[in-house]
């Protein structure tokens, strides 16, 4: 057993490459998902993200080979269990310490565990009402684990939103309400954000004709929304603000918000799909949230997750396969890194 103080340091040491990020405003990852049967090995993958210098890289479930592949490399981890687990954390201690135990501590003295996802975009849903028990569960495992730095939240859609126009009118689903209040106390306590997906592409190409293109893409150069004293240039900003909205309507406007998930298809539903689209959209999204808030929270940086890293042809339609940044040859798809 390594002692616990010398976990801290070497977890220290670890967090120096993400820290340097933050410090110059960059909070800045990139998601990983693996539903391709074509893609590079997950050596060659981390190895690809410490080439353009990708600081944070998020997961969807433990993969024991990703895990092994991200061994000091000074990437921080956003890791989840599986949806379907979740419920089994809420009711069971044992299952939550199992968990953690497999998956997290046997590579904690390695690697540097940002956030622990509980649930992706369970809320709403039938699973929703197990997140704030399976987060406790969770936090607790994590203590006993004497894994401190890792801090537990969960993954909304845009759909745990009621009401999103405008943006101060932003506020949960009654029948979430008290769901997201839980997890809101648990946040608070813990100093930790909420994580939202925010897809604007979605919003624009099902409703062109209300949503503009210059809205979407961040290339506005006049407001487009007004919302009392608050301007909005772009839609992202707006889908951000809703949420923060949401919180100060459940007395929990402190709870801070990251963004799990943001990006844009080249690939699929043209003429709204297309390589200058996604380049246009991601160049303005890194340089926005790299320099800016929200016009709600203008002086907090926001940490962000692009979604994705590579293009996945498991994927259920031809969109859903086309938001990579590169092909599985490891090539980009188009140069941004």
């Amino acid at each position: 057993m390594v002692p616990k103080f010398a976990q801290l340091f070497v977890s220290t040491l670890l967090l120096l490459t993400p820290l340097l990020s933050i410090a110059d405003g960059r909070d800045i990852g990139v998601c990983y998902g693996l539903n391709g049967d074509n893609l590079p090995s997950p050596n060659e993958v981390i190895n690809l993200y410490k080439r353009c210098q990708i600081d944070n890289i998020r997961i969807y479930q433990p993969y024991p080979e990703v895990l092994e592949a991200l061994r000091g490399s000074g990437i921080s981890v956003t890791i989840g269990p599986r949806n379907e687990d979740i419920a089994s954390f809420a009711t069971s201690q044992d299952a939550a310490n199992d968990w953690v135990n497999t998956n997290i501590a046997p590579y904690a003295d390695d690697i540097v565990f940002r956030w622990i996802t509980i649930g992706n975009e369970v809320i709403p849903g039938p699973l929703g009402s197990n997140v704030p028990a399976a987060m406790n569960n969770i936090r607790n495992a994590l203590d006993s684990a004497g894994i401190t730095l890792a801090k537990v939240t969960t993954v909304l859609p845009g759909t745990a939103l009621a009401t999103s126009y405008p943006p101060s009118a932003g506020a949960f689903g009654s029948d979430i309400t008290e769901t997201m209040t839980g997890i809101a106390a648990i946040l608070a306590q813990e100093d930790t954000p909420l994580l939202i997906n925010v897809y604007p592409y979605f919003a624009y190409s099902s409703d062109p004709s209300h949503i503009s293109a210059q809205y979407a893409m961040f290339t506005s150069t006049a407001p487009v929304v007004i919302d009392g004293s608050f301007q909005y240039f772009n839609l992202f900003d707006a889908m951000v603000d809703a949420f923060n909205a949401a919180l100060e309507k459940i007395n929990f406007g402190n709870v801070k918000v990251a963004v799990a998930e943001t990006g844009w298809p080249t690939v699929g539903n043209e003429p709204y799909t297309s390589v200058a689209n996604a380049e246009t959209y991601n160049r303005n999204l890194l340089n926005h949230v790299t320099q800016n808030g929200t016009p709600r929270r203008p002086d907090y940086i926001m940490p962000t997750f692009f979604f994705e890293m590579f293009n996945e042809d498991l994927k259920g339609n031809v969109v859903e396969q086309n938001f990579g940044f590169f092909y599985p040859s490891m090539q980009p798809v188009y140069p941004f890194w």
